[in-house]
């Protein structure tokens, strides 16, 4: 059985290969297929041996969420992938200029002496390092908040034990700002002690501007790829639009206005000028010019006659027709184009899947190599600060 499911709280590829490797683990999964593009997964599996809350539970192991996704033209247009996306953009937008705001000044406090920037009498010189080193802290305190779904993501994977790219700023930040805590610790106490030396030597150990400029530039960085998802998921929001919402059908001998999901194999559905068609069927009555130019291209108008096949979300231009409904839901020509469309956008090319192959070890090589090199440096004399 081959089954789609909505995967969420990815965010790199290192993402999409820890969930692929925790699926593909499952006893009767054959093949798993993950996309970052559109937050989905494709699953062939035998369900004679597992279930979907089988699957799903694998993907929150990972330290993600998944769900099941629920076919159909209607059913996808509620979900509004395009929304979603948008709304990730709007969100990411908010973050990126509060970063910016804060990061800034922060640049120029704590890097603008070293290229001859005049600074402020009350941060220049040793007995303002106070001064200097906390109001940095200051400036990065709305950057992390702003950001702390890194932490979140990249804490919480690394308990799951699938750390992903998230958890390499999270690690790389707040080592950061957690040194920079305790070197402003130093220069209290050397500014306490008159040790002049001390507060010279760690107040130009900060490094609050390295967190705040990560979080920056990660979340543009974000904010890009989420302006070319929205793009690429415009075309299928289009395509999904094209779907009228609700049908008149004949019922007991009476027209009635149902939603177009509620349309039934057999049903007979009039459709009357300017009117878009809901599902696919054969005209039982009338004639009629259809443009199906949404489906084909081809902008002259086709005519209809009885016998005749229509197609969803294609145009009735003239005449009064009825047709019986052949095709519904998720079998309808529009609903395998979306269906087409989605599958082309979440296949993935050779490359693309040795970059995945590649992304689910590179962090933890990187978090290796980090822990090495600390122990070496400790063997080797040198002291935690």
């Amino acid at each position: 059985m081959n089954q789609k499911f909505n995967v969420s709280g990815m965010t790199c590829s290192a993402c999409s290969a820890a969930v692929e490797k925790s699926v593909r683990k499952l006893e009767g999964v054959s093949d798993v297929n993950v996309s970052l593009l559109t937050n989905s997964m494709t699953v062939e599996y035998n369900e004679e041996k597992i279930e979907t809350g089988e699957i799903e539970k694998a993907v929150e192991n990972a330290g993600y969420a998944a769900s099941l996704f629920i076919p159909g033209v209607d059913a996808s247009a509620k979900s509004k992938p395009a929304n979603s996306v948008d709304e990730q953009i709007k969100g990411m937008k908010q973050r990126l200029i509060v970063s910016f705001v804060f990061l800034l000044p922060l640049l120029y406090i704590s890097m603008g002496h070293m290229i001859g920037i005049p600074t402020l009498m009350w941060l220049h010189g040793t007995k303002n390092a106070g001064n200097f080193a906390f109001l940095q802290l200051l400036l990065t305190l709305p950057i992390v908040y702003v950001n702390r779904k890194y932490y979140q993501s990249g804490f919480k994977t690394l308990i799951h034990r699938a750390p992903n790219m998230d958890s390499l700023i999270a690690i790389g930040s707040s080592a950061a700002i957690i040194y920079g805590i305790f070197a402003i610790f130093k220069i209290n106490y050397g500014l306490g002690h008159n040790e002049l030396g001390i507060v010279e030597k760690y107040k130009n150990d900060l490094y609050f501007e390295t967190a705040a400029m990560i979080l920056a530039l990660i979340t543009l960085g974000k904010f890009l790829e989420a302006r070319s998802k929205g793009k690429t998921s415009e075309a299928i929001e289009k395509l999904m639009d094209l779907a009228p919402k609700t049908a008149t059908v004949v019922r007991d001998d009476k027209e009635v206005e149902v939603p177009v999901e509620n349309v039934e194999l057999g049903d007979i559905v009039i459709v009357r000028p300017g009117q878009r068609i809901p599902v696919d069927g054969v005209i039982v009555e009338g004639s009629s010019s259809v443009d199906q130019s949404a489906l084909t291209g081809e902008s002259i108008p086709v005519e209809k006659l009885t016998g005749d096949k229509v197609y969803a979300a294609t145009i009735n231009k003239s005449g009064f027709f009825k047709f019986s409904a052949e095709k519904v839901g998720s079998d309808t020509t529009l609903a395998q184009i979306i269906r087409l469309v989605e599958e082309a956008s979440s296949s993935k090319a050779p490359i693309s899947k040795l970059a995945d192959k590649i992304s689910g070890v590179f962090v933890p090589v990187v978090i290796v190599i980090a822990v090495l090199s600390s122990i070496i440096w400790l063997v080797a004399g040198e002291s935690p600060e």
